[in-house]
């Protein structure tokens, strides 16, 4: 049996896999990276967040062409839709970013396997090439393996009519009805691609409120946001099975009628990819939901054996795969690195964008921790107003006696990108004084930010 000799193996070709590659192969090391898919990227570049935003950024474009361009003096006729020039457009982006990855392990000297990977040591991972096993010899194991969406009982999956995100990705048209079980990033999401195609979109969430865990404010102005835009919300909705019958997809709630349509979207979070990997070999187990647990090294309760990314639990994101990644190599390295889990910003993708990042309002008064709010409104900032995005708000928590920002809550137009500037505060320990003291360009959606935190000293200018 073949045997190649590496310093670090990574199994997993993720955000948290190939990033930890990529940088590990910069300190120095000689690294192979092993995923089965036939192009890395993992879920996220491959049927997650690259090809859902490339749809939510067409199906936005189509529906103001139809709605609103109108409102800036723009005629336009007959607005027809091309779905498959769509896909099309969205598989091109996935393809490009995906080869991106290659172009920058062989930069970087990252040897790449594409195939299934099976730890059988602490030290190996087997994979198969050409119909022969061969031996990856490891000083050092990283698992990055990444999730799977959650399935449910009683829905009936068959990856057409009944699907989960990936299934919804690629709708070969656009269905007249569509069922959404969960309220959560994923479920808005990908609801408001087919709402704006022109679904009759119906969420399920079982809580009493959509996004849960989300600040509870913001969570109430999307919902009002969303219905206004033809989404239907069924909140307390425990879903008990969903299947096709009669060539019609019927799901039934517990205390409620069955409800019909003509594809359901199963949303109902992720779980980690941690089985039949090889971890049993190793004496590796995981809690009851499959995650691994490691050390503040990332270091798996196996000597030599790391673990990064979603099946470590947390925020299922990718921008935090790819801290702990960094972070990890780096100490393997010897290089300290450091990651601050109370400032992973998190985005919904919808219209408007919904952006968070740092402790919520509940949060804040379940620790008994005093705080001020201050506000920015979307309609009293000109740049929103001249794009026509006056819908919005920036919210600012502030320690009441330091000052220190705990959290900041946005909804409103390219939110996604205004978190950023309230993560890097928070970050650096920053108060609202300091962002109110510094000086944000005008017109800029920015600028709802700077109000915000003149507004937790009750100095709002723009404001009423």
């Amino acid at each position: 049996m073949k045997i190649v000799e590496h310093d670090l193996v990574v199994l997993g070709g993720g955000p948290g896999g190939y990033v930890a590659a990529i940088r590990a192969a910069q300190l120095g090391m000689n690294v192979a990276c092993i995923d089965e898919n036939p192009k890395f990227g993992g879920t996220c570049l491959r049927v997650g967040c690259i090809p859902s935003k490339a749809l939510l950024e067409s199906s936005h474009l189509y529906h103001d062409t139809k709605s609103s361009l109108n409102t800036h003096g723009i005629m336009v006729g007959d607005v027809r839709l091309d779905l498959s020039a769509m896909m099309k457009r969205k598989d091109q982006i996935v393809s490009t970013l995906t080869g991106g990855i290659d172009l920058l392990f062989k930069k970087n000297k990252v040897t790449s396997y594409r195939s299934r990977g099976m730890i059988v040591d602490p030290n190996t991972i087997t994979v198969q090439l050409d119909g022969e096993t061969v031996k990856l010899r490891g000083k050092r194991l990283l698992i990055a393996t990444g999730s799977r969406p959650a399935t449910m009982r009683g829905v009936e999956e068959d990856g057409d009519r009944i699907g989960n995100s990936t299934t919804a990705l690629s709708f070969p048209e656009v269905p007249p009805k569509l069922t959404v079980i969960g309220g959560g990033y994923i479920g808005l999401e990908l609801g408001s691609v087919w709402n704006r195609l022109g679904s009759k979109v119906t969420v399920l969430e079982a809580m009493d409120r959509i996004l849960p865990g989300m600040d509870g404010e913001l969570s109430q102005i999307a919902q009002r946001i969303f219905t206004r835009q033809g989404i239907e919300f069924r909140l307390g909705s425990w879903v008990e099975s969903a299947k096709v019958e009669g060539g019609r997809c019927i799901v039934r709630c517990k205390d409620a009628e069955p409800l019909e349509s003509d594809r359901v979207l199963l949303a109902a979070g992720r779980v980690p990819l941690t089985s039949n990997i090889g971890l049993e070999s190793i004496g590796l187990e995981t809690d009851k939901r499959g995650f691994i647990a490691v050390n503040g090294d990332y270091e798996t309760g196996v000597r030599g054996v790391f673990a990064v990314g979603d099946v470590i639990g947390g925020a299922m994101l990718a921008h935090k795969a790819m801290e702990e990644a960094i972070v990890c190599v780096e100490r393997m390295a010897g290089i300290h690195g450091h990651f601050n889990y109370d400032c992973i910003p998190a985005i919904v993708y919808t219209h408007p964008e919904i952006a968070t990042v740092g402790k919520t309002e509940e949060q804040l008064k379940e620790a008994g921790i005093d705080y001020r709010k201050g506000v920015g409104a979307y309609g009293a900032n000109g740049r929103a107003r001249t794009l026509n995005e006056a819908e919005g708000r920036v919210k600012i928590l502030a320690d009441a006696k330091t000052d220190r920002v705990l959290g900041v809550h946005i909804i409103g137009a390219r939110a996604g990108d205004l978190i950023a500037e309230a993560a890097v505060a928070i970050e650096f320990g920053a108060s609202s004084e300091d962002i109110a003291r510094s000086c944000h360009a005008h017109p800029t959606l920015s600028e709802t930010l700077h109000e915000a935190a003149l507004a937790v000293d009750g100095r709002a200018i723009h404001s009423a």
